[in-house]
């Protein structure tokens, strides 16, 4: 069937129909992927400030540049509309010397 038989059979409010429809199941779906990309973004974020919390925390210390990476991850998280769950280890974590205890 060539194209312009379509258009006779179908009329243009009929491919109109078919081609609206086409483009909001496209829509749908490029929503739907986005959404899962966001949330998978959000998981490896949250999963790598809480590595990071983990293993300075344990050090006792966190330096500069670990600090810097945590606040930009947090940042990423935070603009990705993260429900706050990070936000007390976020505090924490920028309180945390830059540098180790010094015994005496």
């Amino acid at each position: 069937m060539t194209v312009y038989q379509l258009l006779c059979l179908l009329g243009v409010p009929g491919i109109f129909t078919a081609v609206l429809g086409f483009l909001i199941r496209i829509t749908k779906q490029t929503k739907k992927d986005s959404d899962a990309v966001k949330s998978g973004v959000q998981a490896l974020l949250r999963a790598q400030m809480i590595n990071d919390w983990n293993h300075y925390s344990k050090k006792g210390y966190a330096p500069i540049y670990a600090k810097e990476n945590f606040e930009n991850c947090w940042k990423q998280y935070h603009g990705l509309g993260a429900n706050g769950v990070m936000d007390d280890i976020h505090k924490k974590f920028l309180v945390l010397p830059t540098e180790p205890e010094q015994e005496n």
